[in-house]
């Protein structure tokens, strides 16, 4: 390709919250050039994950992702965020990978550049035409990272700028545990002040003792704090997070949350139980467990079929405020849109499944992220960097390695992460903003 005038990069804007959309265009080529426009980001881990797709400059010699159609790559089509969505291990990296940010006061840093011709692999072997780095942050400008060790809870705060009052969210990730905050980052940058719980670490995970009156406190620390609206307090889990979501929805005497979010989640918990009592009804069926092709781990048998003895479910019948469950019917972890018509049967029984709203996606998996995050179909589950598998031998959890199938395909996957989230912000600004939640704060 002969160059007059060098080739440039553009990303606007260069410096964005991870769920905001971007415009990447190439301007300069020569009309009509085969070039590959190519992201690239080193993880916390060390590993790259990389993204690309083939273009042809049009007659005035540019590029635009948001216009123009990506002919092969890691995506097709106009595909504005491709870059970022369909963004996978380089070739050769170690299995099972997945890729989270730790640490949300730094941004998530992708370098895209645009190569000659149609390239599929050895990106970093050449030199890119142009680049231009852009910056993805969970923690928007102004707001506040505050750590929690109070009243036995371990947990991240984060609050809005500004003086508040805001509504309130308790943020409860799934059974990898450990302690992770970009979701309750992101929302707070959003408006919401938002406690990312941590609940067991490895080490507790083999007894997984964890009272329910953990996760009331844990709540109340949000609806005490004095920058918090009191009564305008939610819940948000995922996986075993949404477990927890509702069963204190359903039982707690304590408590009242204003709404809840639950991805993926299920209600089987034994009543009276702590953790330890769903882990045991979970791989009490280890024989059920399947493995796909490339002998990675199917889950979702082992909750099935649902189960009639009442005693084994949250009686979700005696929820009081609006849930909004967000599923994927290709989830291979857990077989939650089967219970998520149990619970629309049960709270229909109960004159509440007008407090119910569901959103189920063909092709989505079990892990529904933020917006533009990677597609990840399967991955090796991992605590605390350890990487485990639960089973169960007279009540002991034991460890050792695998990697489990958490289902979906990246395109469809990827739109609903976009859809959902979008989604969920409207069902929490509906349920936890309001007229008197606008007088509080004047």
């Amino acid at each position: 390709m002969s160059l007059t005038v060098p080739p440039v990069v553009s990303v606007v804007p260069s410096r964005a919250l991870v769920d905001e959309t971007f415009e990447v265009a190439v301007q300069n080529l020569p009309p009509g050039s085969p070039v590959t426009l190519h992201s690239l980001h080193l993880s916390e881990d060390e590993d790259f994950w990389e993204a690309f797709g083939h273009y042809i400059s049009d007659h005035r010699g540019t590029v635009s992702l948001a216009a123009d159609f990506s002919f092969g790559g890691t995506y097709t089509g106009k595909e504005a965020m491709g870059l970022l969505w369909s963004m996978r291990p380089v070739p050769g990296s170690r299995e099972g990978l997945r890729l989270r940010k730790r640490n949300v006061c730094s941004p998530l840093l992708v370098n895209i550049s645009v190569y000659s011709g149609h390239v599929e692999e050895g990106f970093r072997q050449q030199a890119p035409l142009a680049s231009a780095l852009t910056e993805r942050w969970y923690m928007g400008p102004g707001v506040r990272r505050m750590e929690v060790r109070e009243r036995g809870v371990r947990g991240t705060l984060f609050l809005p700028p500004g003086p508040g009052p805001f509504p309130g969210l308790l943020d409860m990730w799934g059974g990898g545990g450990g302690l992770l905050e970009y979701r309750s980052a992101l929302l707070a940058s959003h408006g919401y002040v938002s406690l990312a719980l941590e609940y067991f670490s490895a080490d507790e995970l083999k007894s997984a003792e964890i009272e329910f009156s953990y996760f009331e406190t844990a709540f109340n620390i949000v609806s005490q704090h004095p920058q918090v609206i009191p009564d305008r307090v939610g819940m948000f889990g995922l996986s075993l997070g949404s477990v927890v979501t509702s069963y204190l929805a359903a039982e707690s005497s304590v408590i009242k949350p204003r709404c809840c979010v639950c991805i993926a989640g299920i209600h089987v918990y034994p009543r009276g139980e702590t953790l330890k009592g769903f882990y045991r009804v979970l791989f009490s069926n280890a024989h059920k467990l399947r493995v796909d092709e490339n002998n990675h781990e199917i889950w979702r048998d082992r909750l099935l079929p649902l189960p009639d003895d009442l005693s084994l479910k949250v009686d979700v019948g005696k929820i009081n405020c609006p849930m909004l469950l967000v599923n994927g019917r290709d989830d291979q972890n857990l077989p939650a849109v089967e219970y998520a018509e149990d619970m629309a049967k049960m709270m229909r029984a109960a004159g509440k499944e007008h407090l119910l709203t569901r959103i189920e996606y063909l092709d989505a998996g079990h892990l529904i992220e933020p917006p533009y995050s990677p597609h990840f179909r399967a991955t090796t589950f991992m605590k605390d960097g350890t990487k485990v598998e639960f089973c169960s031998s007279n009540n002991q959890i034991l460890y050792s390695v695998a990697i489990l199938l958490w289902g979906g395909r990246t395109k469809p996957h990827s739109d609903a992460q976009e859809d959902s989230w979008n989604k969920i912000l409207a069902f929490l600004q509906h349920h936890l903003y309001s007229s008197q939640t606008l007088k509080a704060k004047m």
